[in-house]
């Protein structure tokens, strides 16, 4: 009963901890960003024209530097699981 119990308790802990639905954009190369609905090949090249000057610090930072993405397509973005410095969007 005990064996059963930390066993449930690891595995629970393994799932917590593993999110593999997120992308974070300081690190997605293009193919993991053109693979998220909504970015194609040119919005992929924007974010990482702008992540090779300078790595974003925020949502709103992306939304400062990045044409082409507004506060909808943003929260669109987030609820597929990308991430900046490992956060949603506020």
């Amino acid at each position: 009963m005990l064996r059963r119990s930390l066993l449930l308790l690891l595995l629970g802990c393994q799932l917590a901890m593993a999110d593999p639905a997120t992308l974070e954009l300081n690190q997605a190369n293009r193919a993991q960003l053109e693979s998220l609905p909504g970015i194609g090949p040119a919005l992929a090249e924007r974010m990482i024209e702008a992540r090779e000057k300078q790595a974003f610090s925020d949502w709103a930072d992306l939304l400062r530097r990045v044409q082409g993405i507004g506060r909808s397509s943003a929260r669109k973005l987030s609820d597929q699981g990308l991430r900046i410095n490992g956060q949603p969007i506020p």
